[in-house]
């Protein structure tokens, strides 16, 4: 089923981003994991590789990941958009809107058990118009009967090293609910 999605990603023509893009970045990862990472839109590494979070920031993702006992093969990564913006700008509203149903689509397939959005960006469309990253990361929410959270972007850990100790803590508090599920 994801492949058949993946095709229909392939194809969309909702928004103008499929023209610059060099590939298109569904996600990755175990297709049956109890956890899903949402970012917000590939960079110009994952453009180029067609992988979500394999540039720098994706590196010291999978470094998080190692210290909380989470193999990235056994978690699923995603972003809402499938195409790099130019620049690696945030994402418009429009653009997410012409994606976001298919995000919804790859999470009703996998039917992760806890949903964790990278950054601000994934958090203000997945949890609510109103998170602040920088006061509620860490939190946890339920959305469609699942628990969600949000942690800081790696990205933004690369600009404000100061950030890295708090992702640390929240990451160990996802594998603590995750084992109790």
């Amino acid at each position: 089923m994801l492949e058949k999605l993946k095709n229909e990603c392939a194809e969309c023509r909702a928004c103008p981003l499929w023209e610059t893009r060099k590939n298109l970045v569904f996600g990755t990862g175990n297709e049956k994991a109890d956890i899903m990472f949402i970012g917000e839109a590939p960079g110009q590494q994952e453009d180029e590789t067609g992988v979500p979070f394999v540039g720098a920031a994706g590196q010291l993702f999978d470094r998080y990941l190692f210290a909380v006992d989470l193999p990235r093969e056994s978690v699923y990564i995603a972003n809402i958009l499938k195409c790099r913006p130019p620049r690696n700008r945030d994402p418009l509203p429009a653009e997410e809107d012409a994606c976001i149903e298919h995000l919804y689509k790859q999470i009703e397939i996998i039917n992760p058990k806890i949903i964790v959005c990278l950054g601000r960006i994934s958090a203000k469309r997945l949890i609510s118009e109103s998170f602040m990253i920088t006061k509620q990361h860490g939190e946890w929410f339920e959305k469609n009967g699942r628990p969600i959270t949000a942690v800081y972007h790696p990205s933004a850990l690369l600009r404000d090293p100061a950030k890295k100790a708090d992702m640390l803590e929240d990451m160990k508090a996802i594998k603590a609910k995750l084992d109790t599920i």
